[in-house]
């Protein structure tokens, strides 16, 4: 009788990263030990993810969901319905979900970039808002603003900043400069953060800063130097400046491929559904740059090798030797 031994394979690399980030976050499986166990916190956090990605609303995945392999991928013994998965959106805080998106973090990270940027909070008809414009004034449009603070080589956001107001630049990346505790890092940014108060946080948390010097009033001296040390230092900037600029790649893709607009109504509902499309985002990322180091570590030999013979031996013999002695 055979014994066939079974090792662990997950399905696909979505599957797998997923189950890397909830090993490495330190969730329990369950919040509640002795209430109800019909689904786990790895099944949770999966099926949100794979909303996220549908870019569908509640009722519509969980249709969809119903008929896909992750119901025995993830091992469900019920499929969650629409009000159950609204539940678990509120289930987790803003500190939990900032809690996963630090695992997903490149171990090295060298050179970063911070810009800002908008996202439709609220969708409507396009026709019926030029009909609406025929009758009288349209109510104003809900507005958010994002800052992305992210790896350049990686293009992985390492930080983000959500809020539902408008706010100046500076203010957000003070922000996000606070919490930074990856030290030895440089950092590029446009002509709206230039601030020398800016510049000063991100040299206390291990960033050396680059922005942009804003032109100086007309009224001033010709040869009038900017204000502050680290402003000086700003005005003739790196060669690597240039780099800054991946940053509006970031703010393309996300817009383009995952938010089109936030479908949710209350702020903070809109914050946790972005951090939500962070996670989403950095995964898609990991999976890209991690395929990519692979097919680049692929490479041929090629040997050349040149030596007399004879015109009896025959070139088609002399192929088939060194083919025999495995050369060739």
């Amino acid at each position: 009788m055979r014994q066939h031994i079974i090792l662990p394979r997950l399905n696909n690399r979505l599957e797998e990263e997923i189950n890397n980030l909830f090993h490495s976050s330190g969730l329990p499986m369950h919040f509640n030990k002795t209430g109800n166990k019909e689904f786990t916190n790895y099944q949770r956090v999966s099926i949100i993810i794979l909303y996220q990605r549908s870019k569908k609303s509640l009722r519509d995945f969980v249709v969809e969901f119903s008929e896909s392999k992750w119901i025995s991928w993830l091992g469900l013994e019920k499929i969650p319905k629409k009000s159950t998965l609204h539940d678990w959106l509120k289930l987790f805080d803003m500190q939990q979900i900032r809690s996963l998106h630090s695992k997903i973090l490149p171990e090295k990270i060298g050179l970063t970039s911070i810009d800002g940027t908008g996202f439709d909070s609220w969708q409507r008809s396009r026709h019926y808002e030029q009909r609406a414009l025929e009758i009288g004034d349209l109510p104003h449009m809900p507005y958010a603003k994002a800052d992305l603070f992210i790896d350049v080589k990686t293009q992985i956001i390492l930080d983000f900043n959500f809020i539902t107001h408008r706010e100046h630049d500076v203010k957000g990346a003070e922000k996000i400069f606070r919490r930074n505790k990856i030290k030895g890092i440089i950092g590029l940014g446009d002509k709206g953060y230039d601030s020398e108060n800016l510049h000063e946080i991100a040299r206390a948390n291990g960033i050396v800063f680059y922005a942009p010097v804003r032109k100086m009033d007309k009224r001033g001296y010709k040869d009038q130097r900017p204000k502050g040390k680290y402003r000086r230092e700003c005005v003739n900037l790196p060669e690597f400046y240039g780099m800054r600029w991946i940053n509006e790649t970031v703010n393309s893709t996300l817009k383009r491929t995952q938010i089109h607009f936030l479908r949710s109504k209350k702020c903070f509902m809109k914050k946790r559904e972005f951090g939500w499309q962070i996670i989403l985002y950095n995964i898609k990322r990991k999976i890209i740059t991690e395929n990519g180091q692979k097919e680049t570590q692929a490479f041929f030999y090629l040997i050349v090798i040149i030596c007399p013979f004879r015109q009896s031996i025959g070139f088609t013999s002399f192929i088939k030797s060194f083919y025999l002695m495995g050369i060739w």
